[in-house]
């Protein structure tokens, strides 16, 4: 059963730290991702991706995609071809979320702890340099430095580790099933980002509405 939109006019209590997706959350990246995955199936003489195909590179790791979009016997040149992209050459194509910094700023100014759970991998630390982030967040858990990515739960157990936090404290922000699937693993309550199709503790149409809620709510403490 899918959960009721709701707007954040008043956010939960107790929020104490929020764990932030990257695509589709932080940045838009829609166009940069589509041309990541289709420069490499181009190279394989392969046809662009298809809408169905797009949406899941969007939200899953990228060996995970590759062997979505690729079949089984050229992924050894589907991952020649993925090591030769300059992903500095896509970052122009990627945008960040209108009213991002301003809530970072607001939260950090309350004491909410910030952290980042994507299934990117070595794009993630160019990414947040480039859009001046990196100071924002502790810590950054990325398809690289765990065992097990999105949707399993392991990037979140290691952020509450780090702050020191329960599940109840936390909340996770993300705009696609598999965040829904990985805020469900971890039992953190989801808060939905421009996506109402999911299944959320929270759904959210804007930065500057969520900001809005985490205000009302310092008011009415």
């Amino acid at each position: 059963m899918r959960a009721r939109k709701v707007e954040p006019t008043l956010v939960p209590q107790g929020v104490k730290g929020v764990i932030f997706d990257c695509d589709g959350v932080l940045v838009d990246s829609k166009d940069s991702n589509r041309m990541f995955y289709n420069i490499i199936r181009g190279r394989l003489g392969m046809l662009p991706m298809t809408p169905e195909e797009e949406d899941f590179v969007h939200a899953n790791a990228v060996f995970i995609s590759i062997a979505h979009i690729v079949p089984q016997e050229r992924l050894a040149e589907a991952e020649a071809a993925r090591k030769e992209i300059d992903y500095s050459e896509l970052i122009p194509f990627t945008f960040l979320e209108p009213g991002l910094t301003e809530f970072l700023d607001t939260l950090r100014e309350w004491g909410v702890r910030l952290g980042v759970n994507t299934n990117r991998t070595n794009s993630m630390e160019m990414l947040l340099e480039n859009f001046e982030l990196t100071d924002y967040f502790f810590p950054v858990v990325t398809a690289g430095n765990v065992k097990h990515p999105k949707p399993n739960p392991e990037g979140v157990h290691r952020i509450l580790r780090e702050w020191n936090l329960t599940r109840h404290d936390v909340a996770f922000i993300g705009d696609s099933d598999v965040d829904e699937a990985t805020a469900r693993a971890a039992g953190v309550p989801f808060w939905a980002y421009k996506n109402p199709s999911l299944a959320a503790h929270l759904h959210v149409s804007s930065f500057e509405a969520l900001r809005e809620g985490f205000r009302m709510r310092l008011e009415r403490a």
